[in-house]
């Protein structure tokens, strides 16, 4: 009788350790979302609060992209007229993928994809780029969407030239909200993003290159001047750069955490002004 007792003690105890191991399993995962997903919102947060913080160098790289967008507004038409002698040559799925890609709702399923893929597989390195990649689009996708409407400016397709505003408008105006580029901000904060993956320079050009092809899509259709897209593009690293400084003090898995090899700065002279890449 006593064996027989044991035995029924036993089977009752297997089930209830398999729920418990269960509960526990999905317990982690619901930790795993929550602690991430606070990271978004402190990623956020954290960027928006670096101004209060910068130093030397982010000053100057400041001045460099302000005195490098005011000299770009003063040949943004004449690239416009530039543009239009082989406007109708661009490939049609170029446009079209540029117009997708960096649409917010396409933006979003591709970034909460990558976040779901490493939450359930997971790879905590995975949910760590999910998480980079939400936060800066979120980041820079209300900074966009309020300063848009508070600038005003014209789009090429509107007719009116590049110094053309309509600031301060609280519903959106079409055709008066160029300035910054959402599609190029969401989309080259993406490629700027996934390329941290990877250490291989050429790797990195490629991923850079895709990235900027909304904005050279935008370019093209009419929706956004040469200074938008160059603006989007280099304050979209400011802000990936931020957020996965932050991320450094959250997960173990670190891009930053050895000798950078690649590192960016803004240069902006008589004879030079761009984006200086180091490999």
């Amino acid at each position: 009788m006593k064996s027989l007792k044991y035995l029924f003690l036993l089977l009752f105890a297997v089930p209830l350790i398999g729920q418990d191991l269960e509960i526990k399993e999905e317990k982690n995962l619901w930790n795993n979302f929550t602690y991430d997903m606070g990271n978004v919102f402190g990623g956020v947060g954290h960027s928006y609060s670096r101004p209060f913080h910068w130093k030397g160098k982010d000053w100057s790289n400041l001045a460099y992209l302000t005195a490098g967008t005011a000299f770009l507004f003063t040949v943004d038409d004449e690239m416009d007229n530039w543009v239009d002698g082989f406007r109708e040559d661009v490939p049609d799925f170029l446009v079209d993928y540029g117009n997708r890609y960096g649409n917010p709702q396409n933006n979003y399923m591709f970034t909460g994809g990558v976040y779901l893929a490493g939450l359930f597989t997971k790879d905590e390195k995975l949910r760590r780029t999910g998480v980079l990649l939400i936060s800066s689009a979120t980041a820079i996708g209300f900074l966009q969407q309020v300063s848009a409407r508070m600038i005003g400016r014209a789009r090429p397709k509107s007719g009116d030239s590049s110094s053309v505003y309509d600031p301060f408008q609280i519903a959106r105006k079409k055709n008066y909200d160029a300035f910054p580029s959402g599609h190029t901000m969401l989309a080259f904060t993406n490629a700027y993003a996934i390329a941290k993956q990877f250490k291989s320079p050429w790797i990195k050009a490629g991923i850079y290159t895709v990235g900027m092809i909304p904005g050279f899509a935008r370019i093209t259709d009419g929706f956004h001047w040469v200074s938008d897209v160059a603006f989007s593009t280099v304050l979209s690293i400011f802000v990936v750069e931020s957020i996965d400084k932050y991320l450094d003090k959250k997960y173990d898995q670190k891009y930053n955490n050895t000798e950078k090899d690649l590192s960016w700065n803004l240069s902006f002279g008589p004879n030079t002004l761009g984006l200086v890449v180091q490999f």
